[in-house]
């Protein structure tokens, strides 16, 4: 576990983790008759929770530590909203600071000409919804190719599978997106 962070237990927060997703992905299950991929019960990926933060970063900053596959966002009061989180693969690992440039709900996805290269396969460009990789919500990481943005593999949180971004549940990635603002710091440590 990184150096700062220390888990705290107790049901305040639990239920601060859990306060703002449930009811979209309850809405989502209600308009589409199936659950949002991410949002069912935690058996692959690992609780999102509060914990104590010691460190130097201000709050309102999101902090990655790649090395443990965990997203940290900087809460006042020496505390901090703990993610699951999956990362880039081998030969895609990256590190700096960047900010949020913008964010999107449901949005679509135009793979790079990088990617294409890489998989022919890949459609050229996927309308927002429930079947395309950047699941429910993105924030898109100012002079980077690079997004936070859900999953419809939710399998994939906490592996190196990714081709840069930082993949997490639907359920985590709602919750991280209504805290968010354009503009955020984005510390990623490797």
């Amino acid at each position: 576990m990184h150096r700062h962070f220390l888990a705290v237990a107790g049901a305040a927060g639990l239920l601060l983790a859990a306060a703002s997703a449930p009811l979209r992905a309850y809405e989502y299950q209600q308009i589409y008759g199936q659950p949002l991929a991410g949002t069912e019960p935690r058996a692959v990926a690992p609780p999102r929770e509060l914990v104590v933060y010691n460190g130097r970063y201000a709050p309102g900053t999101i902090v990655i530590s790649t090395e443990e596959r965990r997203l940290y966002y900087i809460l006042p009061g020496n505390q901090a909203v703990k993610y699951g989180i999956g990362v880039g693969r081998p030969g895609f690992e990256w590190g700096g600071t960047r900010r949020v440039a913008m964010k999107r709900e449901w949005p679509s996805w135009t793979p790079p000409s990088q990617m294409l290269r890489r998989r022919p396969d890949l459609p050229h460009f996927m309308p927002g919804g429930p079947e395309n990789p950047l699941g429910a919500r993105a924030m898109y990481l100012g002079g980077t190719l690079y997004r936070i943005h859900g999953s419809n593999e939710p399998q994939t949180i906490g592996q190196a599978v990714s081709s840069g971004c930082i993949r997490m549940t639907n359920d985590d990635v709602m919750d991280l997106y209504d805290r968010v603002k354009v503009g955020t710091r984005v510390v990623v440590l490797r």
